[in-house]
């Protein structure tokens, strides 16, 4: 085996990382590149860079692009698994691991979304998440400005990649287009002090494959703009401004307001609003600083931390 060298993607990438002979023992976990036969991708000393995965031929994803400044720590890539949000959750959990910190699919099986649902992805469309550190000292549940800011940063950063696909936000973070959900964000908090984003977006693919309950309410780029959209061009657009709005709405909350305004699908719609076992219904007055939803109903304005626009039995639970 050849001596140990340096690899960098990129000028921003940390001298860290290294190409090292598969039978060197270090203390993360390394795999096989089909592309580089007996040598592993590692990273130096300590966290985790790369798990096992298959190549995607249309579609590449070099883990290692997507660390360095204004982007990740360390960055895991899996060929297939049932959600990134479970692996993200074990890395989560070792206050050792670096962060932030990426876990990517080229294949997700099980996607999840709020209160049971199930996200579906078309193979090979961007699966991932990001861990990050949190921001609550008693231990709850992220804030919910966190969630907004997630779906705010990808709706503008589709918007960036792709101008003629106007991306807007569904309360509290999906991303539609014409009412159609292309992109779904799951946020979960690990013992207060850390915080996972789950981040699926239909990069490829067509609504015309999903599974017939949900068809007529999805979205792909293929669909709207003929072509797929590269997961690392989205990934490498997307990490930058994410963390700067986290960051953003830490110092300055009111900040996420004047994003999310105008990319708010509900202003001004009548909606309806579901809570544990109660319906609010009435009109969308957008969010207030804190990113609660306003809805000015019959019974005067109210402001909803939590709740789902989804009636419980229209919500998709994986089956046809």
């Amino acid at each position: 085996m050849a001596a140990d060298r340096t690899r960098s993607t990129n000028p921003g990438t940390p001298r860290s990382l290294r190409e090292v002979p598969c039978g060197r023992r270090e203390n993360q976990a390394r795999s096989r590149r089909p592309d580089r036969p007996g040598r592993c991708i590692s990273v130096a000393p300590g966290p985790l860079i790369v798990s096992s995965y298959q190549e995607v031929a249309d579609d590449p994803l070099d883990p290692i692009a997507l660390v360095g400044p204004d982007r990740l720590a360390a960055c895991e890539r899996l060929a297939e698994t049932a959600s990134t949000m479970d692996r993200a959750r074990e890395i989560a959990a070792d206050p050792a691991s670096p962060l932030p910190c990426g876990v990517v699919a080229d294949r997700q099986l099980e996607g999840r979304g709020r209160r049971g649902a199930r996200w579906w992805l078309p193979a090979g469309s961007l699966a991932a998440s990001i861990i990050v550190a949190g921001d609550s000292p008693d231990g709850g549940p992220p804030p919910p400005a966190w969630s907004l800011a997630c779906g705010v940063a990808v709706a503008e950063t589709i918007r960036g990649l792709e101008p003629t696909v106007a991306a807007m936000v569904r309360w509290p973070n999906d991303v539609e287009v014409a009412g159609r959900k292309l992109a779904g964000i799951l946020v979960e908090a690990v013992g207060g002090q850390r915080v996972i984003f789950g981040i699926g977006v239909n990069t490829t693919g067509s609504a015309a494959a999903a599974p017939p309950a949900i068809a007529g309410r999805v979205a792909t780029l293929p669909d709207l703009v003929g072509r797929s959209l590269p997961r690392s061009r989205l990934l490498e657009a997307l990490l930058p401004r994410l963390l700067r709005l986290l960051t953003s709405v830490r110092h300055e909350p009111a900040i996420l307001a004047d994003r999310y305004r105008p990319l708010c699908c509900l202003t001004g719609r009548r909606i309806r609003v579901h809570v544990g076992g109660e319906t609010h219904e009435g009109r969308c007055g957008g969010i207030a600083p804190d990113g609660r939803l306003i809805l000015d109903s019959a019974g005067g304005r109210m402001l909803i931390v939590s709740g789902s626009l989804t009636p419980p039995e229209e919500v998709w639970r994986g089956d046809a």
